[in-house]
């Protein structure tokens, strides 16, 4: 097949869907929403920074990173109000370009991988074109109601669609009350295609050193990073010393937020910088083997979808204490392989944390549960096979 993907070409999660593409032996094109370096094995790739994405920064990946947020990072709240009003609006700018490249590479299908903006982008695309689209976890419900032409956008977007994927089965309800047909085709399988469970397990046991941890701890992880209108950052931290009072020497590891000023106030007020260390973006398999090492994973979300995070911090044995939501719902059975907790109560996270840390047989019950549910449910194999018979659907269809 000759596939055109819409996606942010820097995102692990991109690339893990590209992979099965490219080994496959198709002929696989890329435009990337954001500056980056061509990933190997395209057959083109090509950039348009739609909705300002140039002024995002690079991605710091590994440990001995310097963190370079760039502007959006620096002022990250202000210009996500201003990117929903005026992100809309560049598509314009591009999009004769989108449809004059896309009409030239006459692929079998386009796939955006997410609504804002790439699919919002994919929605200007000749209808000769079957267009494939990847809610991601607030697509719908924060995204789309950032503005009036967030919400218009997507709504074009799931009109002009001719098959939806989500990583929860509520977005894809969600996506027929903004306007996509019933009577099109749909999948739930997870947002990054999947896990190589048995590469993961490897990987994660040669992942290079990571940074001094206090020996013999209990250690949790909140890998979440910064997430406006997401993760309750405020939740997470005010939790911290709550836990600190029944077990002083817990340890608190937050990939992904050094040199983030809000995090970092949140330490110096709440006097914990003994106990929280603030990480740079990890490599995948540093994330993994620290998901080993850790007892407890934390992501009090008040919006999502299914994070890869917590599909990864599962298999990796980890124990989930996350956002009651919907979406999470449909992974977590409270008590049995997690805890679902109220995302805005620091009161409950922290109960539920310490339930965890004190439960020994808990933890090792819930890890056997969710390797069997990985393995049924979110097989990078098993689910990229259901993504190849969609694609014939669609393609099908459309014929």
């Amino acid at each position: 097949m000759r596939l055109l993907f819409v996606a942010d070409g820097r995102s692990p999660i991109t690339l893990n869907w590209l992979r099965h593409w490219l080994e496959r032996g198709d002929a696989v094109h890329l435009l990337s929403t954001f500056p980056c370096e061509a990933p190997s094995g395209l057959a083109s790739f090509h950039i348009l920074p739609i909705a300002f994405s140039a002024l995002g920064g690079g991605q710091a990946i590994g440990i001995d990173s310097a963190s370079r947020p760039g502007l959006v990072g620096r002022f990250r709240g202000p210009l996500r109000s201003l990117r929903y009003l005026l992100g809309p609006v560049s598509l314009f700018q591009y999009r004769k370009r989108f449809c004059t490249l896309s009409a030239g590479l006459a692929p079998d299908l386009i796939h955006a991988l997410r609504i804002p903006y790439e699919g919002m982008l994919a929605s200007f695309a000749p209808r000769d074109f079957p267009l494939v689209v990847s809610i991601w976890g607030n697509d719908l419900t924060l995204h789309g109601r950032g503005s009036f032409l967030m919400g218009r956008f997507t709504r074009q977007t799931l009109h002009r669609a001719q098959g939806l994927m989500a990583d929860a089965r509520r977005d894809i309800r969600l996506g027929s009350e903004w306007g996509f047909s019933a009577d099109k085709p749909t999948l739930v399988i997870p947002g990054a295609g999947g896990l190589h469970l048995d590469e993961m397990s490897r990987l994660a046991g040669q992942a290079k050193t990571l940074p001094a941890l206090p020996a013999g701890v209990p250690l949790v992880v909140n890998p979440r990073g910064s997430r406006p209108g997401s993760v309750r950052k405020d939740t997470f931290f005010r939790a911290i010393p709550l836990v600190l009072n029944k077990i002083p020497n817990t340890c608190f590891v937050c990939p992904s937020l050094i040199g983030d000023a809000e995090a970092e106030r949140w330490v110096s007020s709440l006097g914990i910088g003994a106990s929280v260390r603030l990480w740079p973006r990890l490599t995948q398999p540093q994330l993994w083997g620290l998901f080993r090492r850790a007892q407890v994973f934390v992501s009090p979300s008040a919006h999502d979808g299914t994070p890869n995070s917590l599909l990864e911090a599962m298999a990796c044995g980890c124990f989930p204490v996350v956002g009651d939501i919907e979406s999470l719902r449909e992974w977590i059975m409270p008590g049995e392989n997690g805890l679902l907790v109220n995302p805005a109560d620091p009161q409950a996270l922290a109960e539920g944390i310490l339930v965890a840390l004190g439960d020994e047989i808990l933890r090792a019950r819930a890890a056997r549960k969710n390797a069997s549910i990985l393995s049924a449910r979110a097989d990078y194999s098993r689910c990229m096979g259901k993504a190849e018979e969609f694609y014939d659907v669609v393609i099908s269809n459309k014929k």
